[in-house]
């Protein structure tokens, strides 16, 4: 089958590389433009495109679609059986999704029609879910508002961070687009219309939303941490001083002190005051300083018990 290609990060990388691998004639892979990285702000192309130009497939990188009337013409010209879209991070207008012969497909991280948007795998962790999955879906001018396909779930481990699920999704969605090929060849047999009444949002991540507040739940925090792992890290403060969080285990140990209050440190961590227990922090960055077990950090560090944390 003809197919564009659109993606852009490292979760779209597997499914380019399936595509491939099946046969299909790729004539274009579209991602966002390089960008500027690290230190040195050199420039830096996008996973996708580091795949294509393995393979050697045409890459097309505009920098906004909308309205872009030569890469319309240009895709036209392509004429696409499908165009799928995974991770792709640009809005498409309708003068793209009506091109293709199947439609424009893509995959979505979560179980529609529960959150769409730009951050579902972290909303899951973050509204402490015990299942998440995949969506097949056809696009269409809303935000992850298209018929749904196909659907394939997964379970949330309970020491899942958005890392490790983004990781674990990326695979998934390949093999449900495999399960679904011949449901999209069939013209979308079995597609299925969206209950927007059930619907729910998952928006951006902002990096203030990785503060700790001890006055919550500790499955709470706990799960603030993991779904903020990587980007933007769980955050407190220890006498003034930025502390990330990058690991804790929930603990049911009660104590009687104020939420957010130090209550014991040793090598296996700070445990902490949380409104209905306490949470082990097992591993956390300091400033200036490379993120470490706590079990490390004590070595030549002190962290004093009674301290309110985040402040």
């Amino acid at each position: 089958m003809n197919v564009v290609f659109m993606g852009t990060p490292d979760f779209a990388v597997p499914t380019l590389e399936m595509l491939i691998a099946e046969g299909h004639k790729v004539s274009a892979v579209v991602t966002q433009p390089d960008k500027p990285k690290g230190r040195g702000k050199k420039s830096s192309m996008p996973p996708v495109k580091e795949v294509a130009l393995k393979h050697n497939l045409p890459v097309l990188q505009p920098e906004r679609i909308k309205g872009d009337e030569s890469f319309f013409e240009h895709i036209q010209s392509l004429n696409p059986d499908v165009i799928v879209v995974v991770a792709f991070g640009q809005i498409l207008p309708e003068s793209i999704l009506n091109i293709p012969k199947y439609g424009c497909i893509n995959i979505h991280g979560s179980l529609l029609p529960k959150y769409r948007g730009a951050a579902p795998i972290q909303w899951s962790i973050l509204n402490e879910e015990p299942k998440t999955g995949v969506t097949i879906m056809y696009m269409d001018k809303g935000m992850d508002t298209g018929d749904m396909l196909l659907k394939k779930e997964m379970m949330i481990d309970p020491t899942d961070t958005y890392e490790t699920l983004h990781d674990k999704m990326k695979i998934v969605g390949v093999e449900a687009l495999k399960e679904a090929w011949p449901l999209i060849v069939a013209g979308g047999e079995g597609r299925e219309k969206q209950d927007s009444e059930i619907a729910t949002y998952a928006p951006p991540i902002q990096k203030s939303m990785g503060e700790i507040n001890w006055q919550e739940r500790t499955s709470h925090i706990d799960a603030k941490i993991r779904g903020l792992n990587p980007w933007p890290g769980g955050y407190t403060y220890y006498k003034g001083q930025v502390m990330k969080v990058w690991k804790a285990l929930p603990s049911e140990e009660v104590h009687a002190a104020e939420p957010g209050t130090i209550l014991e440190v040793s090598k296996k961590g700070i445990l902490v005051k949380t409104l209905d227990g306490s949470l082990l922090i097992q591993e956390i960055q300091m400033p200036n300083k490379k993120r470490m077990p706590v079990s490390e950090y004590i070595k030549g560090n002190t962290l004093e018990v009674g301290t309110l944390l985040g402040i």
